[in-house]
């Protein structure tokens, strides 16, 4: 199992791939573990990728990418994989193509959760208030909606031109989400 799970903000990835990847045996690997992980570390790519963090810079896709390309080749990711976060742009689906092409794999799939905006807003507005989040305010969401839709949302349409995509409904609780994830995955 390689899969790609993607959603906009909000839409429960982070938690489905950890579900996902539990079952199936398959590594999680998140693009937000992969930086914590290189910073904690150390590492030249997490000292690199620390210098534009500290500034308040987004981190360049060259330094994701091979964040990335180095977590795929580790032994458990080699046989199966949920990757939440990655990519994100169409520059970084040509990139993770050639990436899956040298390490001699391909996606299985893409699952995507859909979750209509307004349900989102509210449901970040919620974990915001519960989590004491106050940089989570209802503009911010809004303009993480609108960044997903113009730049990650595009990514729908190539997987699914490629046969790869499988939408699932991202509303309602988690069970019944991971429930639908479970019957929509292919045998």
């Amino acid at each position: 199992m390689r899969f790609l799970i993607m959603g906009p903000p909000g839409a429960g990835k982070g938690t489905q791939a950890v579900r996902l990847a539990e079952r199936a045996g398959a590594a999680h690997i998140s693009t937000g573990d992969i930086f914590r992980s290189n910073v904690a570390e150390q590492t030249e790519l997490g000292k690199t990728a620390q210098g534009f963090m500290d500034a308040g810079e987004y981190v360049p896709d060259e330094v994701t990418n091979a964040m990335v390309k180095d977590r795929l080749a580790q032994d458990d990711a080699l046989k199966a994989f949920i990757l939440d976060g990655y990519p994100r742009t169409l520059d970084q689906v040509d990139k993770l193509d050639s990436i899956l092409e040298e390490l001699g794999s391909e996606l299985n799939g893409v699952l995507s959760l859909v979750v209509n905006k307004e349900e989102l807003i509210g449901r970040l507005l919620k974990r915001a208030e519960t989590s004491g989040r106050a940089d989570d305010t209802e503009e911010v969401i809004r303009h993480r909606q609108d960044v997903y839709t113009a730049e990650t949302a595009p990514l729908i349409k190539v997987y699914g031109d490629r046969g790869l995509l499988i939408e699932v409904d991202g509303i309602g609780d988690v069970d019944e989400v991971s429930e639908r994830i479970e019957k929509a995955l292919p045998r």
